[in-house]
């Protein structure tokens, strides 16, 4: 036999002893922890999760209720599949839940350790939260970049437009993920990354999704630690090669930036590179700007993109709905008129329409925290270090908070409070607490300016004569969850 091969299976033979011990030395503490289903010798729960463990724990969640333990090889897990088992862990126990476990994946290159994401919330955490939010994410910077929004906006419209003379199909996603990856990369770089009709449009497109996946695997290290240095199944070498092609961009407009301040001291970008520049000199800190940019770039485009074509995607599905909507767009905006965002708050139903899309399709649909301290939870004890996921899918399709949860009803949302900034525990699109996604509000203007634009610009039909109830409406799990098959739709310019 190969030695490599022997070394392997050594390893694993290792693993499954140490991860025995685990549960036999653990089952003096199953009373305390909430229930679960029984766990396997080694292997523990690992086979219940299946290619979609956000649907895998909701189908759990019904026999062993919304606050329910698993054995996912060494690891404890706790899953949280309700609105008010997420409100004692979210707000009443935030704190205590503050922490993140880390998947071997973001491991690569040290990416978790300048990570907003991946960093626990210690005080350089918060720093680095306090500078993405001071020069990104505050209400009066994000005014500052209406008119940019606009133009990525306008050029996507523009593009469309060409091919209404053709009756060409437009793939939603692409064209969406253009504008928010310019949109991101203008308020950072200065600069457009990509080019609607470049075929590297397509290549950025998948090396984030690339990414995400890798994150979103099951993968042996993380669930039997003592795997971590041989990487068994090869994730995180494939995790290192993905984040040095994303970094060999980011070198290039860091380094033309460095030699740009040191020819011309008096002119400036004031951008976000700019304003990270400036803290690095004036700080003398060894933080990892390439790492904050990765954060920015992987959690800003895909999900604001995906979001936007699952939302285009109902809409064709349900013509009725996508009429509404567009019947208030051109009550409220003439035809000859650009949508601004100062229009939204006239658009409630298109307002509705995009919160139901964040229930329907939540852009991260695992919620990863960890207990920092022992906590005790309606009865039962959630020892320190054990990982806790809360299942925004499935809160989100909870019938408990949601009528007839699986259809598509913007129309609950109409005079509703229910929101998705991280009060509402039924809606919890980009967490809650001191976790909570710092880019909610760019999120939420760009989603809605880009649907608006769409549906008040263009009407829309599937192409090859496809019937709405044809649509292929799967999915594929990742970090986030991406549609299985790109939507395409055909733009008619109204007369």
């Amino acid at each position: 036999m190969d030695y490599s091969v022997l070394v392997l299976w050594f390893s694993f033979l290792l693993a499954c002893i140490y991860a025995f011990h685990l549960l036999v030395r653990n089952g003096s503490d199953k009373g305390k922890l909430p229930p679960g289903p029984f766990p396997l010798p080694i292997v523990g729960n690992l086979f219940k999760l299946g290619d979609k463990p956000n649907e895998s724990l909701a189908e759990l969640a019904k026999t062993y209720g919304p606050l329910m333990t698993l054995r996912l090889g060494c690891v404890t897990t706790v899953i949280v599949s309700s609105a008010n088992m997420a409100r004692e862990i979210l707000q009443k126990n935030d704190k205590a839940f503050a922490g993140r476990t880390v998947p071997d994946a973001v491991r690569a290159l040290q990416y978790n350790e300048g990570s907003i994401v991946w960093l626990p919330s210690d005080s350089q955490w918060r720093k680095l939260r306090m500078i993405g939010t001071m020069h990104i994410f505050t209400t009066q910077r994000l005014d500052s970049n209406q008119g940019l929004r606009r133009q990525k906006v306008q050029q996507v419209l523009s593009h469309i437009g060409d091919n209404c003379t053709t009756g060409q199909a437009v793939n939603i996603g692409r064209v969406a993920f253009v504008s928010t990856l310019n949109l991101i990369s203008n308020t950072t770089f200065s600069v457009d990354l990509v080019d609607l009709k470049s075929e590297s449009t397509q290549e950025f497109k998948d090396l984030i999704w690339k990414i995400l996946e890798e994150i979103g695997k099951h993968n042996f290290s993380d669930y039997f630690p003592l795997l971590r240095p041989i990487d068994l199944q090869r994730i995180r070498r494939r995790m290192t090669a993905l984040l040095k092609k994303l970094h060999l961009v980011f070198d290039r407009l860091i380094e033309e930036r460095v030699l740009y301040r040191a020819s011309s001291n008096s002119l400036r970008m004031n951008d976000f590179l700019d304003a990270l520049l400036d803290h690095k000199e004036n700080n003398d800190e060894k933080f990892d700007i390439k790492a904050l940019l990765v954060d920015i770039f992987t959690a800003g485009t895909d999900t604001s993109a995906n979001t936007i074509e699952f939302a285009m995607a109902e809409l064709l599905r349900n013509p009725d709905t996508m009429a509404k909507a567009r019947s208030e767009l051109l009550q409220t905006i003439t035809l000859d008129q650009q949508v601004e965002e100062s229009d939204i708050a006239r658009l409630p139903y298109l307002q509705a329409v995009v919160k139901e899309t964040f229930r329907l399709h939540a852009p991260a649909p695992l919620l990863i925290h960890k207990a920092e301290s022992n906590v005790d939870i309606c009865g039962f004890t959630i020892p320190k270090d054990t990982k806790v996921l809360v299942n925004a899918w499935a809160i989100g399709r909870d019938a408990d908070s949601w009528p007839n949860p699986a259809a598509f009803i913007p129309e609950r949302f109409l005079g509703s409070q229910v929101d998705f900034r991280g009060q509402d525990f039924e809606l919890i699109t980009f967490g809650a607490g001191r976790r909570i996604c710092p880019a909610i509000n760019l999120a939420y203007r760009m989603v809605t300016l880009m649907l608006a634009s769409l549906l008040h610009s263009f009407s829309w039909k599937l192409p090859n004569g496809m019937a709405p109830e044809d649509m292929d409406m799967r999915y594929k799990f990742g970090g986030t969850l991406q549609r299985a098959v790109p939507l395409c739709a055909i733009p008619i310019r109204d007369s």
